[in-house]
């Protein structure tokens, strides 16, 4: 037969567990433990006859082969039992040890109840209202109500599912609210009264010591939880002597303290959240004592402000007028800012939007901002914690708060601000919902990833960041790029700082030329194949051979530093202003979440991600998310970036970014042709580009572009011909660098009208050789088209002689199979090589002045040499003077 059992002292959520297993087992025995909590016993008294419970009083011996284990992986001995059953475990605490033999369903749930209620609804079952409200009990006890960090959104669809099955919310407040009985009550108050407080990692731990009377039998988990509510601590240690043993009960209330880990040092177990021991034999202050040494190793260190504050920060002076400082929010978009003495520098106040807005609704602009501010210095340093963070928020009212340095370099001058927390920062960090995956290692991706050069260029400029206190940052591509596992090109890099004062950094140690532009801090170094050896030699442990100049041809010529910066646009379509920022602002005003990823490079902070806008949750859903609604408005160049980066990834523009693109189209006629053509020569330039094009066509943004151009099927089946030209060794060896845009750009026009041809040309701003080209394509395929198969080779040379590669290659893409092809392959393969022996030099030593006769005759017997008239140069040399004879004949008629 089979037995469902549990733990001792055992909760609503191990009896709801045996009542829900025994709906999906009727033929299986839920056996109580011998001691359940007091307000379990109860609810027991009250509801027994509805329920199938048997006591282990009531339990006869019967041979037991089969147990299913819930909330729970120890079995308890019961009489009749196998030495070796077959068990079945199903729990939600996740650290245990398997067992061969046993098999586990355990899974990161609030309470054990919801596993099996999930079962029972996919079974169809349906529950009386006893059944019901004990399994909400169940789920609301473990979950505390929903309200514990444990509680999932399984646990909060079973609870609906049992509101649906009449459980009556009534009698669960009742049974989890019981009072505490007067023998609770006193041991209450001695725990209170023996509390000792431990500050560990920045978190409150409450050690509570308590004797228990002669005779005690109540639970102490109900006591336990009331002193929690009463103390509000990180974690709570309580300890009572039972006689000559010890009971611990320990709570936590944050994921960064696990109890457990004390609990299964003394002997006991449970989860990060909830655990208890029994010590048998022992005495309450050597236990007290062991706690308090173990507290240590099982609290982490909470988040800091460093970790969610933007470095740099925009500050205000306190005799700045009211007006400018609206103009200067419209501008960045800020909902405040610290304002500073003006001549100290020191923190006066806070000033914020709705200040600022209702002072100018009373035309009071002409104030100095310290007359409508927050007055006050609240300030926090990057160690601090976060919960610092929100105690201020709370008490003070501010919603931004300023960071002030760790070590100010004078105690003598008032500490200037490095940064700022914002409360955006903190509800981010306390509700940005986990990555599927774990927190990838960076730094471990930068070394793998990257070639030896590369990674040990890293080292360096991070270690020149780091000594200059430069916070340093690797952005956007590059960081998507190695989430993706593609292996980055550039090591363009953004400091928050001064980027000009660390390329100099950089050029006093390695050498090198660089330029600046000292308008927008930005700054170029130019790597020498000596500084990349420099690097290497001086940063890595076994240098790379950089030998031959193959290896340096991979490597980038030159590195962009650019000082974080925020951008506003005045009006749309337009160019940004830019200023400098934080990397916060920096990566907010960036088109797409997934290009606002960032990894710190500089000194101990090496390796560290930053997200702050989900960046990394739609890398992993494959999804491209503009970064703000207005976006395409600002720059509606955007739209064609969005395409290209689905189409390259393989990823989906999500819906509302969709609605926003189709929103903005009608912008993409304010654009500038220059910023459209660049946009799209990127996209030309994309692995497949048919797919890219035809995107661009279904979301109706080729349309916008310049009325009457489209994407035809001509176009796309020209696409697809395209791969196989340019690995062909006759075609593609002697193209330039830039064909490949060009064949797809002239492949797409070469369908449409002409007038088409020549208005988009002119929209785009291409150059007039690109124009010129584009139009040649559809003359020399019309021309070709018109010659018959067998077309003499002087003849279908006069037609492409003068016509450069890139020309004849797109003609020849749109010939495709028809006959006419094989004379262009052949002129390209053979004819075009061919030369005559005679020139010029020869008819003016002939004694023929120079003129238009020079070309006829010499293009006569070229075509005589193609056509296969003439063997050698001696023939050549026969027809020239015939040629002239003729030429003379003619002067003289």
């Amino acid at each position: 037969m089979r037995l469902i059992l549990t733990h001792e002292k055992s909760d609503f959520d191990a009896i709801a567990s045996q009542l829900a297993a025994h709906k999906l087992y009727p033929e299986a025995v839920p056996l109580l433990s011998r001691h359940q909590n007091r307000n379990v016993q109860q609810f027991l008294n009250l509801y027994w006859d509805a329920l199938p419970f048997v006591s282990m009083v009531d339990w006869r011996r019967q041979r037991v082969d089969q147990v299913l284990l819930v909330d729970t992986n120890n079995v308890n001995n019961v009489r009749g039992m196998v030495k070796e059953p077959e068990v079945h475990v199903v729990d939600h605490h996740l650290d245990y040890t398997p067992r061969p033999g046993w098999h586990y369903q355990v899974e990161p749930v609030g309470a054990t109840t919801t596993l099996l209620v999930e079962k029972l609804q996919a079974a169809g079952l349906s529950l009386s209202l006893e059944e019901a409200t004990l399994l909400l009990l169940g789920v609301f006890e473990d979950t505390g109500s929903l309200m514990y960090d444990t509680a999932t959104a399984r646990d909060a669809r079973a609870a609906a599912w049992l509101f649906e099955q009449n459980a009556q919310l009534d009698v669960v407040r009742r049974f989890l609210t019981i009072p505490l009985t007067p023998a609770q009550q006193a041991l209450y108050d001695d725990l209170q009264a023996n509390t000792s407080w431990h500050r560990i990692q920045g978190q409150t731990m409450a050690i509570a010591t308590a004797v228990a009377p002669p005779g005690y039998e109540d639970e102490i988990s109900s006591v336990a939880h009331r002193l929690r509510e009463a103390l509000s601590p990180g974690g709570l240690f309580v300890l009572v002597q039972i006689g000559s043993d010890v009971q611990l009960v320990a709570r936590s209330a944050h994921e960064n303290v696990d109890v457990s880990r004390v609990a299964r040092a003394l002997g006991g177990g449970g989860h990060d959240r909830a655990a208890a021991a029994l010590i048998v034999g022992t005495d309450l202050a050597q236990v007290a004592a062991q706690v308090q040494r173990l507290l240590p190793e099982i609290v982490l260190p909470l988040a800091r402000v460093a970790e969610i504050m933007s470095f740099g920060v925009q500050t205000i002076p306190a005799d700045t007028s009211v007006a400018q400082a609206a103009q200067q929010m419209r501008r960045t978009g800020h909902e405040g800012f610290p304002v500073i003495h003006t001549e100290s520098g020191a923190i006066a106040g806070l000033l914020t939007r709705n200040a600022v807005d209702r002072a100018m609704n009373h035309d009071l602009g002409d104030l100095p901002v310290s007359r409508v501010m927050q007055v006050g210095s609240v300030t926090v340093r990057p160690s601090e914690s976060i919960e610092r963070v929100q105690e201020l928020m709370l008490r003070e009212g501010w919603g931004q708060i300023p960071v002030l340095a760790e070590d100010p370099d004078s105690l003598d001058s008032p500490a200037q601000p490095i940064g700022i927390v914002t409360r955006t920062d903190l509800l981010n960090y306390w509700f940005q919902p986990a990555p599927g995956t774990a927190q990838p290692d960076m730094r471990a991706l930068l070394s793998q990833t990257l070639p030896l050069p590369l990674w040990a260029m890293v080292l360096a400029v991070g270690q020149a960041a780091g000594d200059l206190g430069m916070p340093l940052y690797s952005v956007g591509g590059p960081v998507r790029d190695l989430l993706l596992q593609i292996p980055p090109t550039d090591l363009d890099m953004v400091v928050e700082g001064d980027a000009i004062a660390l390329v100099k950094a950089l050029q006093g140690r390695f050498g090198g030329e660089f330029h600046t532009h000292a308008r927008f801090g930005t700054a170029k170094w130019f790597v020498t194949p000596e500084i990349w050896s420099a690097v290497a030699e001086a940063l890595l442990d076994t240098p790379p051979d950089l030998g031959g100049e193959r290896h340096f041809s991979s490597l980038p010529p030159s590195i962009d530093f650019v000082t974080a910066r925020f951008e506003f646009y005045t009006e749309p379509t337009a160019l940004p202003e830019v200023e400098r920022g934080s990397i916060k602002l920096d990566l907010h005003r960036r088109d797409f979440t997934i290009n606002t990823l960032a990894v710190r490079l500089d000194g101990l902070h090496l390796g560290e991600l930053l997200d702050f806008y989900g960046g990394r949750r739609d890398l992993e859903d494959g999804q491209i998310r503009v970064l703000h609604s207005l976006s395409f408005v600002d720059d509606p160049t955007r739209i064609l970036r969005a395409v290209r980066f689905e189409q390259r990834l393989g990823f989906a523009i999500e819906p509302r970014t969709l609605e926003l693109i189709a929103n903005a189209l009608p912008m993409l006629s304010r654009v500038t042709g220059q910023r459209i053509r660049h946009e799209l020569e990127l996209a030309l330039r994309e692995a497949d580009p048919l797919r890219v094009m035809e995107r661009l066509s279904d979301l109706d943004v080729i349309s916008h572009i310049q009325p009457g151009l489209t994407w035809t099927e001509a176009a796309a089946e020209f696409y697809g011909r395209v791969p196989a030209f340019l690995a062909n060794p006759l075609w593609s060896s002697a193209l330039p660098d830039d064909s490949r845009e060009f064949l797809y750009f002239a492949l797409w026009l070469e369908p449409l009208p002409k007038p088409i041809q020549e208005a988009t040309a002119r929209r785009l701003r291409v150059r007039r050789t690109t124009s010129d080209d584009v139009l040649a394509v559809r003359r020399i395929v019309d021309r070709l088209l018109s010659l018959p198969v067998d077309a003499a080779p002087s003849t279908v040379t006069a037609v492409c002689r003068d016509l450069p590669t890139r020309v004849l290659l797109a003609a020849r893409i749109v010939l495709g199979d028809a006959p006419q092809s094989a004379l262009l392959d052949t002129y390209y393969r053979d004819w075009r090589h061919i030369k005559t022996a005679v020139s010029g030099a020869d008819l003016r030593a002939l004694g023929l002045r120079p003129g238009p006769a020079y070309a006829r005759i010499l293009e006569a017997v070229l075509a005589a040499r193609l056509d296969g008239l003439l063997r050698d140069e001696k023939d050549e040399r026969a027809l020239l003077l015939e040629l002239l004879r003729r030429e003379g004949a003619g002067d003289e008629d």
